[in-house]
């Protein structure tokens, strides 16, 4: 029995009315991919909502992340610009910018400081 005393037959009832429609899907691994990590979730129980159009989906299960290895290419405009802010060698600016992962206003703060 759901809260307010409604079964789970005449929720999916109501929702049926409203428009919303739900799926579970089958899934044996979901994975999120960011910039600089992978969300990993194992033995997912996977939900898909549509409603007014728009698709949602609820992923629950054991969650684990990893590290990925983001390869900098570096643009000579940015240790060029590194280089007269910092007042530092072309070595020194292309590691600040290595070591902030691109970041051109970070690699300036961390020579700086």
């Amino acid at each position: 029995m759901l809260p307010g005393g409604m079964n789970p037959r005449q929720m999916k009832q109501m929702m049926k009315r409203m428009g919303i429609r739900t799926e579970e899907i089958d899934a044996e691994e979901v994975v999120i991919k960011c910039l600089d990590r992978e969300i990993v979730v194992e033995s997912p129980q996977v939900m898909k909502t549509t409603m007014s159009g728009q698709e949602m989906f609820q992923i629950s299960g054991t969650i684990t992340e990893r590290e990925l290895e983001v390869e900098i290419t570096l643009d000579e405009d940015d240790v060029r610009i590194v280089v007269e802010q910092a007042q530092v060698s072309e070595d020194q600016a292309r590691k600040a910018l290595e070591e902030s992962k691109g970041d051109i206003a970070g690699a300036i703060l961390s020579l700086k400081g």
